[in-house]
């Protein structure tokens, strides 16, 4: 390969030895690599530069020679956290390190970065290498497939009967209830209602209203006029406005005050809202769906949920059953979270052994649908190829189990299988947490007024203070 005048002086001016001119081979094996290669000299100025370096970043190697590396990339860890710098420091290769370069027209790359010393036929340090690997098209497809729909899949009756009253519920225009445990899909329904329906080309906007404050939700939702408050800079819309033509999904609306209910009836009433500090009416064009695993009805006798609101959004009601009372659906959920994650992960991991299907089906899940795609995501950490063992999914040794008897009796009625897993799953819940009953109901994913409510019902046993009785509240 024939270099530049410019780029020769630069590199025997650094007292670095130029391989790719003294080397041929070596010239010849850089420049055919799909990675970017620089090395740089103890002032940090770049004093070889490969083809491939010049592709990712749109510098040329006549540009790049001489410069100091910094200002070539633009990384976000070129200031703070140089992995060059470290290495050069302290000695140590550092290998696959991701971070964020900009490239000459100011694109913003993902690469994945290695570092090495450079040292002359003494041992002295006389610079350092770096390979960078560019992550466009692999960050590209992870973010869509994580912003990709989740597609429904069941065996289980219960489920068949909800996707099949899908068409019909998305087709109309009526406020939807999805109730059901954390981690049920609540959301994932609700997004294939929306995508079935009319309003499909529209957007879909999801709040979780148990994750902020009344003061914060009520702007969230409606959005604010400028001098609303100290803050308010500038006109913001809510999400109301932001849904305008598609869907909004409030999540969690159980846990919404009787405060900010009074101004969500008046939006399913009239069709309209005020954003906070505004004097004027906005309409809404917008379909409504809900979900809250709480029971609601029992809100309504504690005066906690107002009774008009709940009939206002209770005109489709979609009850979501936990995964333990549909156990055929493991194995199916479990390949689509595995073929999920090996296009995710580049993987190859080729699915569940009979051993760990085997323990999964015996398994309570409190946490549902959530806890096993998380299960799944936890066994590729330690599982790259062939099949998950029982040894990739040790958390399953130390979580509540459903007993034999509520798999291996089909006759056993299902209101009693899923009573026996259901008490297994509280018992759980409370031991781990040293019967502290908050604690207990938030990892269960209910409220402790339930919880206290399904530990009567169930006849479950709590330890006095000094650990030694039985009482059952």
């Amino acid at each position: 390969m024939k270099r530049t005048d410019s780029s020769t002086k630069a590199v025997k001016g650094s007292g670095i030895r130029n391989d790719c001119v003294d080397n041929p081979l070596i010239c010849a094996i850089l420049e055919s690599i799909s990675d970017g290669v620089f090395t740089v000299d103890t002032n940090w100025r770049i004093t070889s530069f490969n083809r491939a370096a010049e592709h990712i970043t749109g510098v040329s190697r006549k540009t790049a020679i001489g410069r100091p590396c910094c200002e070539v990339f633009r990384a976000d860890a070129c200031e703070a956290a140089c992995p060059l710098r470290r290495t050069m420091e302290s000695g140590k290769s550092i290998v696959n390190r991701t971070a964020f370069i900009v490239s000459a027209d100011g694109r913003r790359i993902p690469v994945s970065i290695s570092t090495a010393i450079l040292k002359d036929a003494t041992g002295r340090i006389i610079g350092g290498a770096e390979t960078f690997r560019d992550l466009s098209v692999e960050q590209e497809l992870k973010d869509k497939l994580e912003n990709a729909p989740r597609t429904i899949v069941s065996h289980s009756p219960a489920m068949r009967h909800i996707l099949g009253m899908l068409p019909d519920v998305a087709a109309s225009d009526a406020t939807v209830l999805i109730r059901g445990e954390t981690g049920t899909g609540k959301e994932l329904l609700a997004r294939a209602i929306h995508d079935a329906s009319p309003r499909c080309s529209g957007p879909f906007v999801a709040v979780n209203c148990g994750a902020l404050p009344d003061t914060l939700l009520e702007s969230e939702l409606f959005g604010f006029k400028k001098g609303a408050f100290t803050d308010a800079k500038a006109d913001k819309p809510g999400r109301f406005a932001l849904a305008e033509g598609g869907t909004i999904f409030l999540d969690e609306i159980g846990d919404v005050s009787p405060m900010l209910q009074v101004k969500l009836l008046r939006v399913l009433q009239e069709r309209a809202y005020e954003p906070l500090g505004g004097t004027k009416s906005v309409h809404a064009n917008v379909r409504v769906i809900t979900a809250t695993h709480r029971e609601l009805e029992a809100l309504i006798g504690e005066e906690r949920f107002r009774s008009d609101l709940y009939y206002r959004i209770n005109v489709v009601r979609l009850d979501l059953p936990p995964l333990r009372e549909r156990p055929e659906d493991i194995a199916l959920l479990a390949d689509y979270f595995i073929r999920h994650f090996n296009r995710l992960r580049g993987a190859e991991v080729s699915g569940l052994s009979a051993e760990s299907l085997s323990a999964l089906q015996h398994y309570a899940f409190p946490g549902n649908v959530r806890e096993l795609e998380n299960f799944i995501e936890r066994a590729f950490v330690l599982c790259r190829h062939g099949a998950i063992l029982p040894k990739h999914l040790p958390v399953m040794s130390h979580m509540p189990a459903i007993p034999d008897t509520a798999r291996t009796h089909p006759s056993t009625p299902l209101a009693e299988s899923s009573g026996q897993a259901e008490a297994e799953a509280v018992r759980a819940a409370l031991e781990r947490h040293h019967y502290n009953r908050v604690a207990a109901a938030e990892s269960l994913g209910i409220h402790k007024s339930t919880l206290h409510r399904k530990i009567r019902a169930l006849g479950i046993a709590l330890p006095d203070m000094d650990g030694r009785a039985a009482r059952r509240d």
